[in-house]
């Protein structure tokens, strides 16, 4: 199957072929609605669901940046303490605090930001479906169409690398999901190694738990987020079209 959004449908066979079902008819046809009435209500459906993808992102971009403040404002409050109390043991108790409160906080950001990465994707499958339509109401349009009208994940794909070749996984490491994830797992080391200074361990184990830590946030929020891609199954009920015929 092919998510190449430049791979014109191949031509139904002529009538009477063995082994062919006669062609559906066009979706103006087959609803009794003209061209015009239906090429105006896919281009609402289309304005609806681009302007949903905006607020989504407005909304992420909004959470991240609220989490990166209070990280930093988090630093302040540290060096602040510090200067006041020097490093005694309530330095310790509020770098512990502020650390757990960090790693709380980027979690549910990760999260939120995980969900609405997932339905980023079905909006632009949406769209691939929206362009299925446009191309069965103007046969040989999709020729001019930058990204897919596919909305199987292939298609999906296409659409976001707008018809670039690139590695899915250079996709997901240079993703916000993917940097908060190392964000996270920073805190997680950091706060594994404070809890096992402040226990008295030595600064080998220190450093192991804290990197034992940070790797299994690492580890656990990947594994976590595979899963929920995972479970993406979007319809392609205009695949079908752009692979050729048996």
């Amino acid at each position: 199957m092919s998510a190449d959004p430049h791979i014109a449908p191949h031509p139904a066979p002529p009538p009477g072929t063995p082994g062919r079902e006669p062609p559906a008819p066009p979706p103006a046809q087959a609803s009794g609605t003209s061209p015009a009435v239906l090429a105006t209500i896919l281009a609402t459906e289309h304005w609806s669901l681009l302007g949903t993808r905006g607020m989504l992102w407005n909304e992420l971009m909004s959470r991240i940046s609220i989490h990166l403040t209070v990280s930093s404002a988090s630093l302040v409050v540290l060096a602040l303490v510090a200067q006041a109390t020097g490093f005694g043991a309530g330095f310790w108790v509020m770098a512990i605090g502020l650390a757990s409160m960090l790693l709380v906080l980027g979690s549910l950001t990760l999260l939120r930001v995980s969900i609405g990465s997932q339905e980023d994707h079905l909006l632009i499958a949406g769209m691939n479906r929206l362009r299925g339509a446009y191309r069965d109401l103007a046969p040989g349009i999709d020729a001019a169409f930058v990204t897919s009208a596919s909305d199987d994940p292939e298609g999906t794909f296409v659409t976001y690398t707008l018809g670039a070749r690139r590695p899915v996984l250079l996709h997901a490491v240079s993703s916000t999901a993917f940097f908060l994830t190392c964000f996270n797992s920073m805190v997680a080391g950091v706060l594994g190694a404070l809890i096992s200074s402040v226990s008295g361990g030595s600064t080998v184990l220190v450093v192991l738990v804290g990197t034992a830590a940070g790797v299994a946030y690492l580890v656990g929020s990947t594994l976590t987020a595979g899963r929920i891609f995972g479970r993406l199954s979007a319809p392609a009920r205009h695949a079908a079209s752009d692979a050729p015929d048996a």
